[in-house]
């Protein structure tokens, strides 16, 4: 029997893949597991779309194996056949070659997220999957907002579909709208054998877990605040912004029309 917190992550999965058009019948939509509890969840929720929807899109699993030190892949394997899924293991060298690019106070999350990013895009042109589905989820969005704005000077976040560079492939989010307190729970309710962090978790982004801290603090004040920042990206209103790549300010008079008598 489908628990309540599936229902609700199906529902808002359901209808972020329908509002933005994220997958048609014949899709090969190959899913990233990093082994975190955001992608376990994706997975789930993306198989039993799948079986509702008798199988009218394939699905198939890609793990990056790093290469960390103590990486065992055995329970997630497991988990995999246990509920089916066809799936493949990536072996790369990306903890070595990190590590020798490695500075003090430096993050590893970009070089790592760029080299994991390459080796998925080759495998999926290789083998026909047409779709790549990531386990971001609606805080990971808000929180890339205020990063943007913050620390790059930017209005940015994370779309939920995008076109590659070379347009060759087409990114999909479909936990886009889903909070990751639903996830928390659904992923300790399914027991899902999460991966150690390891390298990202010894190097954790400090910038982004403040910002996260920064969004659950205004919460506490007004909870619509997570839904109204998400319902932002959704309402841009570039008029009442300052670009000047959108609008000619300078020259604005001239579009004025002639006062009526």
């Amino acid at each position: 029997m489908t628990s309540k917190i599936e229902q609700k992550l199906k529902h808002y999965t359901g209808k972020a893949i329908a509002d933005y058009n994220m997958i048609q019948k014949g899709d090969r939509v190959l899913v990233c597991l990093s082994g975190g509890k955001d992608s376990f969840a994706m997975a789930k929720i993306l198989r039993r779309l799948q079986l509702r929807t008798k199988n009218k899109f394939i699905l198939h699993v890609v793990i990056v194996d790093k290469g960390l030190p103590g990486w065992n892949e055995d329970a997630i394997r497991s988990w995999l056949l246990e509920n089916k899924f066809e799936f493949t293991i990536l072996k790369t060298n990306i903890f070595s070659i990190v590590k020798t690019k490695e500075r003090p106070k430096d993050s590893y999350c970009v070089l790592c997220s760029r080299l994991r990013r390459g080796h998925i895009y080759t495998f999926a042109k290789k083998y026909g999957y047409n779709k790549i589905a990531l386990g971001h989820h609606r805080d990971d969005l808000i929180t890339s907002l205020l990063m943007s704005i913050f620390y790059n000077g930017i209005i940015s976040s994370m779309p939920p579909k995008l076109i590659t560079n070379d347009k060759k492939l087409i990114v999909i989010r479909p936990l886009a709208y889903c909070q990751e307190s639903d996830i928390v729970k659904y992923a300790k309710e399914q027991k899902f054998p999460l991966a150690p962090k390891g390298i990202c978790g010894a190097k954790e982004n400090q910038i982004r877990k403040k910002t996260k801290e920064l969004i659950i603090n205004l919460a506490q004040i007004n909870p619509k605040i997570p839904a109204n920042m998400l319902s932002a990206l959704n309402n841009i209103r570039p008029s009442q912004l300052m670009d000047q790549k959108l609008w000619d300010f300078k020259n604005l008079e001239n579009l004025l029309q002639p006062l009526g008598k």
